[in-house]
C-alpha cells in the first residue's frame, strides 16, 4: 500500500514511517519541510494523490484551548476533503487516551479533531494512546524558571512512541475500525517522579519541587482521568527502560 503520514517527520510520525517500510509498504512523510501544510492546505491534493491511506500524527505545542480547536479544526476540513477528493480508503488519526473526558486546553482540539473524523466521508480509524515517555522531558523543559523545573503531579500511564507508531501502521494497512483499542505504556507513573527522574538521567543539576498546577486539565490528570479504562493494547518498554536507552 501507499501510505502518507501528515507530520511524518515528528516524534511518532517518524516512528510510524518506519514501522510501514518495514512491514514492505511504501510510506511518505509529509510535513511542511516536503511542501505540505495542513494550516493553509498548501501541496494536499498533490501530496494524495493515489494514496491509499493517510496517518495524521500532526501536533501543536499550546496550552490555549482556542489555539487548539483552530489549528486541528481547520488542519482536519483540509486534510478530510483533500482524502475524498484523492479517494483515499482509509484515514487514521492519533489521538488521546481520556481526551473526551477532560476536553480542556490542548485537549479541546483533538476533541474537535475526532468529531470531524467521525462525521466526515472517508472510512477513518481513530487510535488513542497515553502519553509518550518523552512526554516527562517536554515538561522539564517548558516547567523551568532559572535552575527550578517543576514537576507537576500527575498519574499516568505512558507509553513508548515507538510502539504508538508501529500500533498506527498496522491499522493503517488494515480495514478502518472506527475507535480503535486504545494504547498504553505498561505501568501507571507518577509524572512528578518522571521529571526527577530524566532530570537525574541527564545529569541535570536542578530542583524539580513536585507542585499541583492549577486547571481543569491538570487536575483532571491529577485524578487519573488520562488512564485507559477497560484493557487497552499494551506497549512493553517501561519508562525506566527508556531512561536507560538515553544514556546508551
Amino acid at each position: 500500500m501507499l501510505v502518507a503520514v501528515v507530520g511524518g517527520t515528528g516524534t511518532v510520525g517518524a516512528h510510524t514511517v518506519r514501522a510501514l517500510r518495514e512491514k514492505g509498504h511504501d510510506a511518505v512523510a509529509l510535513s511542511r519541510a516536503s511542501g505540505v501544510d495542513v494550516t493553509t492546505g498548501d501541496g494536499l491534493d498533490e501530496a494524495l494523490a493515489g494514496v491509499d491511506a493517510v496517518v495524521d500524527t500532526t501536533n501543536l505545542s499550546t496550552l490555549s484551548a482556542r489555539a487548539s480547536v483552530a489549528f486541528f479544526e481547520g488542519g482536519t476540513r483540509r486534510l478530510l476533503a483533500a482524502a475524498e477528493r484523492a479517494a483515499v480508503s482509509h484515514l487514521v488519526i492519533l489521538s488521546i487516551v481520556g481526551v473526551d473526558r477532560m476536553p480542556h486546553d490542548y485537549y479541546a482540539g483533538k476533541v474537535t479533531q475526532e468529531r470531524l473524523i467521525a462525521a466526515g466521508e472517508v472510512p477513518w480509524s481513530i487510535v488513542r494512546a497515553t502519553q509518550f515517555h518523552e512526554f516527562a522531558a517536554q515538561i522539564f523543559r517548558q516547567a523551568a524558571i532559572g535552575p527550578i523545573h517543576l514537576a507537576p503531579r500527575a498519574r499516568l500511564q505512558p507509553v513508548a512512541a515507538a510502539e504508538v507508531g508501529g500500533y498506527l501502521a498496522e491499522v493503517a494497512v488494515g480495514a478502518p475500525r472506527g475507535r480503535a483499542q486504545e494504547i498504553a505504556g505498561p505501568l501507571e507513573e507518577a509524572l512528578d517522579r518522571m521529571v526527577a527522574d530524566y532530570a537525574r538521567t541527564r545529569g541535570e543539576r536542578v530542583w524539580t519541587p513536585s507542585v499541583s498546577l492549577p486547571g481543569k486539565q491538570m487536575k483532571a490528570l491529577r485524578d487519573g482521568l488520562g488512564l485507559p479504562v477497560g484493557e487497552p493494547r499494551r506497549g512493553y518498554q517501561t519508562y525506566a527502560e527508556w531512561l536507560t536507552s538515553l544514556r546508551e
